[in-house]
């Protein structure tokens, strides 16, 4: 294959990059598909998503252009994976690959997450040029640091809450994911509780439905949790979910204060970044933000977000823990891209702010997955939530939990699961039944 190399390209209404040094700029890499020109493509891109448009207009003098133009900083040829391309791509040639950086006067749109979205997520998906377009990376500008304060609480204060030091957090979510009354929904975190959980959450679908009202919920699973954090030494952390209208979001937010809870939890792309940024301007709680819909913007290879560029957004507005599925999961994704995930939630976002979040890990998740998930990530700060890998549990909710607990025990220690599996019942159990 030939390769092709541009480097610092100016879209085509751009002649001058002077004082550029001065201006803060938003960078942002993609990976461009195209089966046209790819340097008019990029120009093309970048004009569409700045100052340009399909034809010269009135008031489109050099120093506007100069001021407010996005540019075409590097333009690499890749190997192209020759999938099909985007319905309407224009162009005779075969695909081609390449990474694609443009950048931004910070001028045009200010340190705001919904206009970020429009200039870098906008239009240009639907160019005829375009083939196949994924946003890779955001390289997001000190601005956006002292605009949004980024998580409240992340690994630290989510540890503190939940009075776990060290070691995985070991969670589950109700099931039945909807079904179970408030009172069901008691028993089984009574359950949970007993066993010695550390985390419970909502599953998505259960927010305020009409057969298990959010504020009837609420009451009662936390009654259950104050009876046992007497026992326990702390409080279980039950991750509500308040997913609902921004006043609806912020009033079951000082619900979930004044019963003592120590979580919130939101469906990302249900409430959107704005829905999230008031949320975290108003919350005083951890907040568990789900991304339930994460498919359909980043399952395709060749279009939509990767992971890493996706919740660089989510991780501004203020989520604390951050799901990234799970190790030999029931859905599509490989476990690669599982991994990178939580690796790049434990990465800072900014240099010097200690902005790290909780990587979520779920899925059909069982003691099975103990061993591989804390091998490939070189890491225990995360959230391990198992729904049937605990309930399901032959031996009951307790034994689902110690099993779980135990495997974890083992794969920090560096013994193998089946010897770890000797001296528990429980955790034999669960590898006869999961294994």
């Amino acid at each position: 294959m030939n390769r092709v190399r541009f480097e610092g390209l100016p879209c085509s209404s751009v002649t001058s990059r002077r004082n550029i040094h001065l201006v803060e700029r938003l960078i942002v890499d993609y990976r461009l598909r195209t089966q046209d020109d790819p340097r008019k493509v990029a120009e093309t891109v970048a004009g569409e998503q700045s100052s340009g448009t399909f034809i010269a207009t009135p008031g489109e003098d050099l120093a506007l252009k100069e001021r407010a133009s996005a540019t075409v900083e590097r333009l690499e040829e890749v190997e192209d994976d020759a999938t099909p391309v985007l319905p309407g791509s224009s162009g005779a040639d075969r695909a081609r690959s390449f990474r694609l950086r443009l950048s931004w006067p910070m001028s045009n749109l200010g340190p705001s997450i919904p206009n970020l979205l429009a200039t870098v997520a906008g239009n240009l998906f639907e160019l005829k040029g375009v083939a196949g377009l994924k946003i890779e990376d955001i390289h997001l500008p000190g601005s956006f640091k002292a605009a949004y304060p980024g998580p409240g609480f992340g690994i630290e204060g989510t540890r503190r809450l939940a009075g776990v030091a060290s070691g995985p957090i070991v969670g589950t979510i109700v099931k039945p994911s909807v079904g179970l009354d408030p009172e069901g929904t008691a028993s089984l975190v009574d359950a949970l509780c007993e066993g010695g959980i550390d985390f419970v959450k909502d599953d998505e679908l259960q927010a305020d439905g009409p057969h298990c009202p959010f504020e009837d919920r609420l009451r009662a699973v936390m009654a259950v949790i104050d009876r046992h954090s007497d026992r326990l030494g702390r409080k279980v952390m039950y991750a509500v979910n308040l997913t609902g209208e921004i006043d609806e979001m912020l009033h079951r937010h000082d619900l979930v204060v004044e019963a003592g809870g120590t979580c919130v939890m939101v469906s990302l792309n249900s409430v959107g970044p704005t829905g999230l940024t008031a949320l975290r301007r108003h919350s005083s709680l951890p907040i568990h933000a789900h991304r339930n819909g994460w498919g359909y913007l980043g399952r395709s290879p060749d279009n939509g977000w990767s992971y890493r560029a996706w919740h660089k957004i989510w991780r501004l507005a203020g989520a604390d823990h951050m799901h990234v599925n799970g190790i030999a999961n029931k859905f599509w994704e490989p476990d690669e891209s599982v991994v990178v995930s939580a690796k790049a939630c434990l990465e800072p976002l900014f240099a010097d702010r200690p902005d790290r979040v909780m990587p979520v890990f779920s899925s059909g998740q069982t003691v099975m997955t103990a061993h591989p998930t804390f091998e490939r990530l070189g890491a225990d700060d995360l959230i391990f939530t198992a729904g049937g890998g605990i309930v399901a549990h032959p031996q009951g909710v307790a034994a689902g939990v110690r099993s779980l607990r135990d495997a974890w025990d083992a794969a920090v220690a560096g013994i193998p699961l089946g010897e770890a599996a000797r001296n528990s019942a429980a955790l034999a159990k669960a590898i006869e039944t999961y294994g």
